[in-house]
Formats: C-alpha cells, sequence, structure tokens
C-alpha cells in the first residue's frame, strides 16, 4: 500500500484529493496545523491518519522536515509551501532519509508573469511578476532542474474554486458583491473593455490531477504542468456567463481602470489590479498528452459549483433571480457518501 502524506490535507485541495486518495488505496497521513475539518466532509477521512504539526514553528526550530521524512512517506503531497526556503528544509531531510519519495508540490501559473501569447504552454521562458510568482519559479527550478535530490512533480494551479470559499469574481476580485448584483440584474461596472482575462480551476480537478501524475510517475516526474480549466475567460464574458446562470440578461458598463478603481473598495481595486496586470490564459495540453488528464469542469462551471454551495448556505441571495434559472436551482453540497469524482 502507497504511503501518502498530504501537507495541508484540510485546504481548499485536499478537501478533495484526500477521498481520492482513500479511494485509491493509499494510506493517508493528513497533516495539518490544528484541528480544522476540510472543507466538506466525506467517510474517507475515518480511514486517515491525522497528524498536527505547526509549519511555520517547525521550520523555524529546522525540524518539519525530519517530521515529514519521519513518516516514511512512499509520496509527499505539499499543498502549501511557499519559499525555496521551505521546500529546501523539506527536500533535505526526504533525500537524506531515502526511500525515494515522490514529491508533488503544488504551484501556481503566476511564474508566467506577463503573457506574450496564448495560451501560454509551460516552456514558455517565464519573468514573474512579484513575490509569490518568483518565489514559486525558484521551487520548480530546485524540484526539477539540474542536481533535484528527490522524484518531483509540479502543478501549477489557476485561480482555485469550490464549495467553502468564494470564487475569483467578473470584476476580478473576492468581494461576493459583483455576484450580488449580477443576482439582482443590475449594471456591473467592470475595467476597461472587461477583456482580461481570469483562468479558474476547480479543486477537485487539481486533486484528479495530482492522481494522474501519481498514476504515471514515468510521465511526471521531473516534469511541471498547468492545473487550470479548458479556457480562461474574459471579465466581460465572466460576467455575461454568469448574468446569465442568474437568469439576467448582462448589464455591463465599462471605465478605464483608475475611473474603475475610483469607485471600487482600495482592497478589491488592488485585488483586480494584481489579477488582470497578469491575465493569465494557459493550455492543458501538456497535462493531456503526458497524463491522459482532462479537466471535468470549465471555468464557468466551477464558479457556479462554488456559488451553489453558497447559495445553499444562505449567504448569496438568489431571491432576485429570474425564476427558473440555474441560480434559483442551485443544488445544495455533495452529500458526504457522494463525493465529486
Amino acid at each position: 500500500m502507497t504511503r501518502t502524506v498530504v501537507i495541508g490535507a484540510t485546504g481548499h485541495i485536499g478537501t478533495y484529493l484526500v477521498p481520492r486518495l482513500v479511494a485509491a488505496g493509499h494510506e493517508v497521513v493528513a497533516v495539518s496545523r490544528g484541528s480544522s475539518e476540510p472543507y466538506q466532509p466525506h467517510p474517507a477521512w475515518d480511514a486517515v491518519e491525522r497528524l498536527v504539526l505547526d509549519r511555520e514553528a517547525l521550520e523555524a526550530a529546522g525540524e518539519l522536515g525530519e517530521r515529514i521524512a519521519a513518516t516514511r512517506p512512499d509520496v509527499v503531497v505539499d499543498l502549501i509551501c511557499f519559499t525555496p526556503a521551505s521546500n529546501e528544509q523539506l527536500v533535505t531531510a526526504l533525500a537524506a532519509a531515502g526511500g525515494d519519495p515522490h514529491l508533488v508540490h503544488i504551484g501556481t501559473i503566476w511564474t508566467h508573469g506577463h503573457a506574450t501569447a496564448v495560451p501560454v504552454t509551460e516552456d514558455t521562458p517565464r519573468e514573474p511578476v512579484g513575490r509569490y510568482g518568483t518565489d514559486k519559479l525558484a521551487i520548480e527550478r530546485a524540484l526539477l532542474g539540474e542536481g533535484g535530490r528527490v522524484r518531483a512533480t509540479v502543478l501549477h494551479p489557476g485561480h482555485i474554486v469550490g464549495a467553502g470559499w468564494w470564487p475569483l469574481n467578473p470584476a476580478g476580485h473576492f468581494s461576493p458583491s459583483a455576484f450580488e448584483i449580477l443576482a439582482r440584474g443590475e449594471e456591473l461596472a467592470l475595467p476597461n473593455f472587461g477583456l482580461e482575462t481570469v483562468h479558474h480551476v476547480h479543486a477537485d480537478d487539481i486533486a484528479a490531477l495530482v492522481m494522474a501524475a501519481l498514476a504515471r510517475p514515468e510521465a511526471s516526474v521531473g516534469e511541471a504542468f498547468h492545473a487550470v480549466s479548458p479556457q480562461a475567460l474574459t471579465l466581460r464574458g465572466y460576467a455575461e456567463g454568469m448574468a446569465g446562470w442568474f437568469g439576467h440578461e448582462p448589464r455591463l458598463r465599462f471605465a478605464p481602470f483608475e475611473q474603475w478603481a475610483a469607485e471600487q473598495r482600495p482592497e478589491d481595486a488592488a485585488a483586480t489590479f494584481e489579477h488582470i496586470s497578469r491575465s493569465p490564459s494557459c493550455s492543458m495540453a501538456k497535462a493531456e498528452r503526458l497524463l491522459g488528464f482532462v479537466p471535468r469542469f470549465g471555468s464557468l462551471a466551477a464558479v457556479q459549483d462554488a456559488l451553489a454551495w453558497q447559495v445553499a448556505q444562505g449567504a448569496l441571495d438568489v431571491e432576485a433571480a429570474a425564476p427558473g434559472s440555474p441560480a434559483r436551482d442551485a443544488r445544495p453540497p455533495a452529500s458526504p457518501g457522494s463525493p465529486l469524482t
């Protein structure tokens, strides 16, 4: 039986990944900082070994890597590594312990920075913008470059969505206000011409891609793969699609970014700038070619699945949505016996 350690197991991706691993026969060790539960319950968690580790504190003491290596893993899936130093500590300990584990690291499409041609492929020369993308690229190069000390695969997700948290919205930030405006059939203001892009991915598709990488190590080790939906969305197309989900004709207004930003909360405008200044649009061809993997969710379907959960929780009011609209019939969260597979 494959012994698989998942670091950050109760978060966005782990919520979907752990049940998939258990169903595939893995002996799973779920590592989390505290006693938090996954975003959705599932009976598979009853078969999981839970290990509480404070990553930040253990890394400061130089002990995190050794604690993970001591679990004797065949596979380590690191969902929450953000700095080269953090990755180095884990890799050093795994290499010293032997056993030749397969490390799957979750990166980000922000390693690409600004695109020059789309869809962007994994072999496109990269110039990330900002610390997050820069650090993630440094981690990838340490894992996959010459001198890599463990068998590694790197997955680069887009904007992760799923049941339990608000998706990146059509205005390019995370406030539910944009969805509420569209649900009421009101006018939504977008920056510029609304033609910048965002690229979502359902957390369950990332989990499924992890499984595909583990199933074909001969093809995945030493490689980086995007983890996104089949197509990116323009802000305008996203807003139009969601207006239709709420049963309304889209009512959109456009303004130059500075003018638009002046009408928004500063934190929302700043988040939008971070997203549209990159405008990601990435290809999934490599994952299909090498791993036979095709995402199950398109961008709109992924977002709508996440919003259905918000509707079921009463967090998004769809009373103003048109009668008979899909939003009105948004399904409740998947029951514990019927995971997304």
